[in-house]
């Protein structure tokens, strides 16, 4: 079982999602005679059995949880939620720009796949990947249902007796949210600052479409807030968020350097084979790497850097 007892009464908790990551990271906190928990992981029997043996081992009752908080929409962190309101009955909420986010993806209206396909077919991703991608997409519907009765976020909090600040921080998603705590000086980062992996920033149907210069602008937010130990949602603690926040910025700095520099009228889907040249991509990887690409060349575009040429499929090409 993976879970460690933290600051302020809290635990970590590790609950598997069949990824890479191999695990996300959710935080259970006291609340007078309750709890609040913080995402909850993704939606398949062996997330469902976790967190049951959590339940067992804590010898805490799911009604005792009455309050679910989501960092933001991504299946790995919301897709347990219908779920676990089941469970408990508590109150969910999120950022409304998420809310309408889940809502616009998985809802029954969605027509999220249908503009997701015809923006990676602009992109230049070939009929059959881009079909291998699309099947992948509606397959992870099952695992985010039912969606949950959500409310949206305020801009503080309380749990373990104290009051956290709710931060915006749009980039990973427009609607992500971290939480602060100022007398202990502990940031509760979700996927926006993370240990070793960078975030991905990706361009999404229906979502903002410079998510590039937002997540940098909240990095920048993030650095203001003094803080000793982030817990974040994948990976290892952090405890020098300046420095990490320096790394993932240069990180990006360097990523879109060498995009410029590939963007000779060629196509997203071109650049990115050639940025991803070292792995052998699943379709569902090769969703992302699609998207975090977009998000770099709409960056240079949005700079002046890089123009964006309007055939079909789109090319790129570095302004001289």
């Amino acid at each position: 079982m993976n879970i460690e007892e933290i600051e302020s009464g809290g635990y970590r908790i590790g609950i598997p999602v069949p990824f890479p990551m191999k695990y996300v990271y959710c935080y259970l906190f006291p609340q007078n005679n309750d709890y609040v928990l913080i995402d909850v992981g993704f939606n398949y029997q062996a997330a469902r059995e976790a967190w049951e043996e959590v339940f067992t081992y804590l010898k805490i009752s799911p009604l005792q949880i009455k309050t679910i908080y989501l960092t933001h929409f991504h299946p790995d962190h919301s897709g347990l939620c219908g779920w676990m309101q089941q469970q408990t009955g508590a109150h969910v909420f999120m950022h409304e720009i998420d809310m309408q986010m889940m809502e616009r993806v998985w809802g029954d209206d969605s027509v999220q796949t249908t503009r997701m396909k015809e923006m990676i077919l602009d992109s230049g991703v070939p009929v059959p990947l881009s079909e291998a991608i699309i099947e992948h997409m509606e397959k992870i519907t099952k695992h985010v249902l039912p969606l949950p009765k959500m409310t949206p976020i305020g801009r503080q909090v309380e749990f373990s007796g104290k009051i956290w600040d709710v931060i915006h921080t749009p980039g990973h998603s427009a609607g992500h949210i971290c939480f602060y705590q100022k007398e202990d000086q502990i940031l509760i980062s979700g996927d926006h600052v993370l240990d070793k992996i960078t975030p991905n920033i990706s361009v999404w149907p229906g979502s903002s479409q410079e998510p590039l210069h937002e997540y940098i602008d909240s990095l920048l937010k993030i650095k203001q807030f003094p803080t000793k130990i982030v817990y974040s949602a994948h990976g290892k603690l952090i405890d020098d968020l300046n420095d990490r926040v320096d790394e993932l910025i240069l990180h990006h700095e360097e990523r879109l350097l060498k995009m410029e520099q590939l963007a000779n009228t060629k196509t997203a889907y071109e650049i990115a084979e050639v940025l991803f040249a070292h792995k052998d991509l699943s379709p569902h990887q090769w969703r992302f790497a699609i998207a975090e690409t977009l998000a770099h060349l709409y960056f240079l575009v949005q700079e002046n850097r890089v123009v964006k040429i309007g055939t079909k499929p789109v090319v790129y090409q570095k302004v001289i």
